[in-house]
């Protein structure tokens, strides 16, 4: 289920960003708690914390990274889980493909598939 569109844009007026959001997707702390929205463009990775009372207004950027910095692995299991700049974040089932494309983009190109048509 793809972010909805509104907080995709208070996540780039938040980061003050004119680019391309590349992966977007939101995770909680591990066992509940504090909510984040993870923002991947094409030069950083950024962890936008919402607070514990909002999944969805940006409060205060957690951390900056570079976009060459890998998110996963995703645990599966009883749950999907993520250790990440030393935190251990939950994400719903239907966002590890997102986690997963995120690092595949910068850690393995090769096993992306090809764009079909390349010259739009």
């Amino acid at each position: 289920m793809p972010v909805p569109r509104p907080l995709r844009e208070r996540c780039r007026e938040f980061l003050g960003i004119d680019g391309e959001i590349r992966y977007i997707f939101p995770a909680m702390t591990y066992g509940g708690g504090a909510g984040f929205v993870f923002v991947v463009t094409g030069d950083q990775v950024a962890v936008i914390s919402t607070g514990s009372l909002s999944r969805s207004t940006p409060k205060s950027i957690w951390g900056s990274y570079p976009r060459g910095t890998r998110i996963g692995p995703v645990e599966t299991g009883v749950g999907a889980s993520f250790e990440f700049a030393g935190a251990v974040f939950e994400v719903d089932d239907e966002y590890v493909p997102v986690v997963n494309a995120a690092d595949a983009e910068v850690f393995a190109r090769d096993s992306l598939p090809r764009d079909p048509l390349p010259d739009l």
